[in-house]
């Protein structure tokens, strides 16, 4: 074999390692970020409950009170 050939071999099999630990490289950074931001929506879904949560007991409270108000109305009113 001409030394041509053997060089353009090495070439090829340097640059299909490079491509490939390119492309190993890239897929953990995209796995990673990914990972990242799965972690980001879990807190933000478990925010978004406990303020739905908060916003339900502050309607309870409210009719608490406003039933409370009524009730010292009529006592005043007696």
């Amino acid at each position: 074999m001409s030394t041509e050939i053997i060089v353009a071999l090495i070439g090829l099999g340097g640059s299909a390692i490079g491509s490939i630990l390119g492309i190993i490289a890239s897929s953990k950074l995209t796995l990673y970020r990914i990972k990242q931001l799965e972690e980001k929506v879990d807190k933000h879904n478990s925010v978004i409950e406990r303020v739905y949560h908060l916003e339900t007991q502050d309607a309870v409270i409210n009719e608490e009170i406003k039933v409370v108000n009524h009730r010292l109305t009529d006592l005043e009113n007696k």
